[in-house]
């Protein structure tokens, strides 16, 4: 079968618009939670904290008008898009019929939404934008990006909920290993802070009330009562492993597994026993070909609802054993970015892939009163110097979704 290496990567996530600058303050402990600044909150509203970008204008990756007739949610794609790809050095070094393009996003153009009804109500149904549906439904980052790398291989877009874009990552794997494309640019982007947004994950109590930025997202503690939304996009070339090799690419490590499965059992909520997610960590592991004695590192979902990560801690269990989930390293970034919803797999595995690179786990902050039945190394407070031979990238999403990257190192 063919490989799967990864060539570039680009992340615009809220503690840093690019993606060394998102590594150095993720492993740095730092961050991106705070108030929410996007829209005046009502009186006693309760959720008061989210993770936004800071300083991102999108006028550095097009022009006003462009800007102006795409949401939000295609704006962080396309940065986070331009950044991978000069990073691969691509553009002019592939056959474009062999080149895709899979992107997702949990929700897509909300901005786009909620502003476009506002006009229909208010102002009526004339001043409703003509590029209205264009701007908010999810496939137009895929096709934007598609037109500007001029991809004329397959153009797809996921919506699998926080789940999406491992499924993009994953199924683009998947395509490249068959030998549908030889090179795949694969990612998620959401731009959901927006008040229909946030009530509604308010009001379906999934997250947190805490006023305090330092105690508000935090997996895996007992204090634990909710996640924090946020907002970006991670996007990643993924490239057959001659064609890199032929053009001589970086390469920053290898995909080797890819596991996914559907706990069917609650529109929400992660079956209790654990058994999906399991199955989808075993699946990614079995695909790799390597034993019991690799050593691994795991950037778990993570998301600090109360229900989530005892399930992923179970899971992993299930997964590994006792004795190997407990010598794993483990570690949450929604601890730092909150949840990124559909653009959270993709920024996650550019974690995963980063760790296993350089050595440098990050670490899990807020992680201060360990839940005891979250009773695995969840690496606490600050980063950890640790080689490992292959990092994983979890990702469970509304509707049962699992799940699991296996990235390898590649000896260039």
């Amino acid at each position: 079968m063919r490989r799967t290496v990864v060539t570039g990567i680009g992340a615009v996530t809220p503690i840093g618009n690019t993606a060394p600058a998102y590594w150095e303050a993720l492993t740095a402990g730092r961050s991106g939670i705070g108030p929410i600044t996007h829209f005046e909150l009502p009186p006693g509203y309760k959720a008061t904290l989210a993770a936004e970008l800071k300083g991102f204008d999108p006028l550095d990756y097009m022009d006003a008008k462009s800007a102006r007739r795409s949401d939000p949610f295609t704006h962080y794609a396309i940065a986070a898009a331009a950044e991978a790809m000069d990073d691969s050095g691509l553009a002019g070094q592939i056959d474009p019929e062999r080149f895709a393009v899979y992107t997702g996003s949990g929700i897509g153009g909300l901005k786009t939404i909620t502003g476009e009804c506002e006009k229909y109500y208010y102002k009526g149904a004339r001043r409703v934008s003509p590029l209205f549906i264009p701007m908010l439904i999810p496939n137009m980052a895929a096709g934007i990006l598609a037109i500007r790398y001029h991809a004329l291989g397959s153009c797809l877009t996921n919506v699998t909920a926080c789940a999406t874009s491992s499924h993009t990552l994953g199924e683009a794997y998947r395509a490249i290993k068959h030998g549908y494309a030889d090179a795949i640019l694969a990612g998620g982007s959401e731009a959901a802070i927006e008040p229909v947004g946030v009530t509604g994950f308010l009001n379906m109590t999934a997250l947190t009330t805490s006023g305090d930025p330092e105690a508000a997202s935090l997996p895996f503690d007992r204090r634990r009562a909710g996640f924090v939304m946020g907002e970006g996009a991670g996007m990643l070339v993924l490239e057959e492993y001659e064609h890199a090799k032929a053009r001589g690419a970086k390469i920053y490590a290898e995909l080797a597994g890819y596991g996914t499965t559907c706990d069917a059992y609650h529109i929400t909520a992660p079956n209790p026993d654990g058994n999906g997610p399991a199955r989808a960590i075993k699946a990614a592991l079995a695909e790799t070909g390597r034993d019991e004695e690799t050593s691994l590192y795991i950037n778990a979902h993570g998301t600090g609802t109360p229900i989530n990560d005892t399930t992923e801690t179970l899971a992993i269990k299930l997964a590994l054993g006792e004795e190997r989930a407990q010598r794993t390293p483990i570690s949450s970034s929604k601890s730092m970015i909150g949840h990124m919803l559909g653009a959270a797999g993709a920024v996650e595995a550019i974690a995963a892939i980063l760790a296993l690179r350089g050595g440098l786990l990050p670490p899990t902050i807020g992680l201060r009163e360990p839940d005891p039945e979250c009773d695995l190394d969840y690496i606490p407070l600050t980063a950890r110097r640790q080689e490992v031979d292959m990092a994983l990238s979890v990702s469970l999403g509304f509707g049962g979704h699992n799940v699991c990257l296996a990235f390898n190192k590649v000896d260039e």
